[in-house]
């Protein structure tokens, strides 16, 4: 049976967009913190001088959607700020084989994995782990380092780094924010949790414009409600230049950054998308959906792509916040869409088992395709195919015209880290494979550790 049709509609939405006027930042008093760091995390707090200037200066080339922002020398989570995970460039062979794999992940945390990410020059990779480890590989697969960081006594990493300039930057579930040198794996700074109001957790994916880093800390103190805050921090020393809290229940997602559309936005899992005026970060606007927001929202042709838990598919005005259609799964959408902005199609998994190909203007569904398991990572678009990891253990490559299935490559555990094609090899990595782990009664069990992948033309 074919899935629900979209409903355009936007009265069909029991809550929509708020206001920037109506909006009113929460409150909320966070643990004491050092000198270093903030008296509180309260509202929002006002750029400094050296901001205002760059921000004054702004002027940014208006680009084609499958280019890249910032630009070449940067390289970020789903290529580029807008997170659309398109590779125009991209040639999938028809059948691949694993070139090389090695284990990293061994811990049961449910959120997607840390994806593997190519300095700008493609000469390594950066791998983070959920045991709190960075790595360094060769696209052929030599590891050149390893570096341990206090992310270790938590869940490790989940974000994906920023490149630029020979650091990779990366937030851990320790809630601090880490620069390191891809050269050597070497610290070159660390933001401590204290710096960030005392974050619990940054496992978003920093987005990088002009010397600063965007991203998104996460807060459970005892005794308050699950929060979160949007974060600015210099890129050069990771001090914090700017915060906005309204976000509650403990965002992950990363933010995409549309600089010609002038906006910034995230969804969260209090269930509502946050869109912030960009450079300037005056807030812009709202829309709260009927469940969480989990994946990063993807910003293309003046709209929004979002999934939510409540098992739709949403493409939000990033102008005003105003519904322009919604799709429904059926079942919780939490995936990381890909967009193929030459044809204009929309790519998005769901809890549902199916991967989604709609169109980008109506949300009409083009075709629907069984992976086997649920879908919770992102999803990569090239000319020819899309890739995507299933719960199935398996990463698909399915023809984007038809959805039919070109090839598939079995791993250990959940494939849901975002695939990165790389000069005509594949990466990608998995969750461990944990027996016990969804079994309130049983010990939890690491049977094998999930791999990161390099694949190769077979």
């Amino acid at each position: 049976m074919d899935p629900p049709g979209p409903r355009a509609d936007a009265d069909a939405d029991s809550r929509g967009h708020a206001d920037a006027d109506a909006v009113v930042g929460r409150r909320r008093l966070l643990a004491s913190v050092g000198a270093a760091g903030l008296a509180s995390l309260a509202g929002c707090a006002r750029f400094d001088d050296d901001y205002d200037r760059r921000q004054a200066a702004f002027d940014p080339e208006r680009r084609s959607d499958g280019e890249t922002y910032p630009d070449d020398d940067v390289t970020v989570f789903r290529r580029g700020t807008r997170r659309l995970g398109y590779y125009p460039d991209a040639v999938i062979p028809d059948a691949v084989a694993v070139a090389w794999s090695e284990p990293v992940n061994e811990i049961g945390h449910t959120a997607a994995k840390a994806s593997p990410r190519p300095t700008p020059d493609g000469e390594l990779l950066v791998v983070p782990d959920d045991a709190g480890r960075v790595h360094g590989f060769t696209p052929a697969g030599e590891r050149r380092w390893t570096t341990a960081t206090g992310a270790g006594d938590s869940l490790g990493f989940h974000g994906t780094p920023a490149i630029v300039d020979g650091v990779a930057y990366v937030g851990g579930y320790d809630g601090a924010v880490y620069a390191l040198d891809v050269a050597t794996g070497e610290p070159v700074w660390k933001t401590s949790r204290w710096q960030l109001g005392g974050a619990v957790a940054v496992g978003s994916s920093p987005a990088y414009w002009d010397g600063v880093l965007y991203l998104v800390a996460e807060y459970n103190h005892p005794g308050m409600d699950p929060s979160g805050a949007m974060w600015a921090l210099d890129a050069a020393t990771g001090r914090p230049l700017w915060h906005d809290d309204r976000p509650w229940g403990m965002p992950h997602p990363s933010p995409a950054v549309d600089p010609v559309a002038e906006r910034a936005v995230i969804g969260s899992n209090d269930g509502v998308v946050y869109a912030w005026k960009f450079p300037s970060m005056a807030f812009a606007w709202s829309f709260e959906t009927d469940a969480q927001v989990k994946g990063t929202v993807a910003a293309y042709d003046g709209g929004a792509i979002v999934g939510s838990w409540d098992g739709h598919v949403r493409r939000l005005n990033l102008d005003d916040g105003d519904l322009e259609w919604r799709f429904e799964t059926g079942a919780v959408t939490m995936s990381n869409p890909g967009v193929d902005p030459e044809a204009g199609v929309v790519y998005v998994g769901s809890d549902d088992h199916d991967v989604h190909a709609l169109d980008a203007d109506t949300g009409e569904r083009l075709w629907s395709q069984d992976v086997g398991g649920h879908v919770i990572g992102s999803l990569t678009v090239t000319p020819e195919c899309v890739l995507v990891g299933s719960y199935d253990t398996r990463l698909y490559c399915l023809e984007k015209a038809t959805g039919a299935v070109r090839w598939t490559v079995e791993g250990v555990g959940h494939a849901t880290s975002e695939t990165v094609p790389l000069d005509g090899r594949i990466f990608y990595a998995e969750r461990a494979d944990l027996s016990g782990y969804w079994d309130d009664d049983a010990e939890t069990v690491l049977e094998e550790r999930g791999r990161v992948y390099g694949l190769r033309p077979a």
